[in-house]
């Protein structure tokens, strides 16, 4: 088995207490130095002497985007504007945009991150890595492009958009490692097709290092099916620094470094740590962030925490696949619906293509719930019963794994709009 590091096979007494360390350091640094820490610190009662154990991070405030948005451009920032290589910044669709300032050290930091996720998972210096995330004020292309080039991996900086001509890339430069959206990763091979290619006979491509979207394992199985790549899950936001966390090979978990990070798994409503294995809302904080310091920031993103070693011999812990976001959570009829449900059901169903679409009405004062759903383009032929056939098995899939009606509407291949970037699976019709 191969490390980048050897701190990822610490022992686990030393890992907690040089966290420990570090939250003191980081702490002490935020109410000395940062007149918004110290605030927030103040307000909730919390000194840096009340920080004695790893629980202890639960006495300090939680962050959110807000304070961000409200520190607009740099007001958060404790680096002296001399101090900062770099910003990064969210789209700001939702809202006014958050900055992000890197020192030398942070970009060191995040480098040293990725470049030991794409170890475990079996990236090397034999590798060519193309990356088809942005490249710009979003992180994601960067972010991998760094870690890559720190591991010696050949890096092709292919950015999104032009899929002919990516797929003309991954084909001249024998590519054997991608980098996308898993939705775009399906689009890539659809295009192939129509292009006369074949990915599993007419490329290298053997790992394909997938995020920014929630999917299934379903959709990883599908992956390999189809393209015969194997898929390997990667976690990162913005805030946070961007791709920060991979699977390994065992892929039984993405590994959060926690030498650079301690996270947690809160109850979005109450704020109360759950129970260990239970899904919650991931919260974070970056132990080493010089220019902008996160502390308990919540992502909105809901997943499980496992601290047990893993096979490959890693000692810190994982985090489960990303199942869905607090604020893309669908609310109808008082059932909580996550668009990776509606995937993970529609996958497993060999008919089904890779594209489906969940449009939220209200009727009334009855909230509804239909699925658009793409066939294959040999499952979809002009025998009107065998297509009710499978909508009628479908509809009663997603009815048994939402636990709310739904109601299913076959649409003809290629007949759903396609993103470059993260797929938009919800339209969400209510006026409230």
């Amino acid at each position: 088995m191969s490390y980048w590091n050897p701190v990822e096979v610490m022992p686990l007494p030393e890992l907690k207490a040089l966290q420990l360390k570090q939250l003191k350091m980081l702490v002490y640094k935020l109410y000395t130095f940062s007149p918004f820490y110290r605030q927030k610190m103040k307000d909730a009662g919390v000194t840096p002497e009340d920080v004695q154990e790893l629980e202890d991070v639960r006495k300090l405030p939680l962050m959110n985007k807000k304070d961000l948005r409200d520190g607009y451009p740099d007001k958060l920032f404790l680096a002296s504007p001399r101090e900062v290589v770099r910003y990064h910044a969210s789209s700001g669709t939702t809202g006014k945009p958050t900055i992000v300032g890197y020192t030398q050290n942070d970009i060191e930091a995040w480098s040293e991150s990725v470049a030991r996720g794409l170890v475990s998972a079996g990236v090397g210096t034999d590798d060519v890595l193309q990356v088809c995330y942005t490249y710009g004020l979003f992180s994601g292309g960067l972010g991998l492009h760094y870690g890559a080039e720190k591991v010696g991996a050949a890096v092709v900086p292919a950015s999104t958009g032009n899929t002919e001509r990516q797929i003309d890339l991954v084909r001249d430069l024998n590519v054997t490692v991608i980098t996308a959206t898993p939705s775009y990763l399906l689009h890539i091979g659809e295009v192939a097709e129509k292009m006369g290619l074949d990915l599993k006979k007419d490329t290298k491509l053997r790992l394909g290092i997938l995020g920014a979207e929630p999917w299934s394992e379903r959709m990883r199985d599908r992956i390999y099916e189809r393209l015969g790549i194997k898929a390997i899950d990667i976690y990162g936001t913005s805030e946070l620094s961007g791709p920060l966390w991979c699977e390994c090979s065992e892929q039984n978990g993405i590994h959060v470094w926690a030498d650079i990070t301690l996270v947690e798994i809160l109850d979005p409503i109450t704020g109360e740590p759950v129970p260990p294995g239970e899904k919650g809302e991931l919260v974070v904080t970056m132990l080493l962030k010089e220019a902008l310091p996160i502390v308990r920031y919540r992502t909105g993103d809901i997943t499980t925490v496992h601290e047990e070693v893993c096979a490959c011999g890693r000692t810190h812990p994982r985090i489960g696949r990303i199942q869905g976001r607090v604020d893309d959570m669908i609310i109808v009829r008082g059932i909580n619906v996550f668009p990776s449900q509606v995937e993970h059901s529609l996958m497993q169903h060999p008919e089904v293509g890779n594209e489906f679409q969940i449009v939220v009405d209200r009727k009334g004062a009855l909230d509804t719930i239909l699925v658009k759903v793409e066939l294959r383009p040999e499952a979809f032929g002009d025998r009107l019963f065998e297509l009710d056939a499978i909508k009628d098995r479908l509809t009663h899939k997603l009815r048994d794994a939402l636990n709310v009606g739904v109601n299913v509407e076959i649409v003809e291949p290629g007949s759903l709009p396609r993103f470059e970037g993260k797929a938009k699976r919800v339209v969400d019709k209510r006026v409230y």
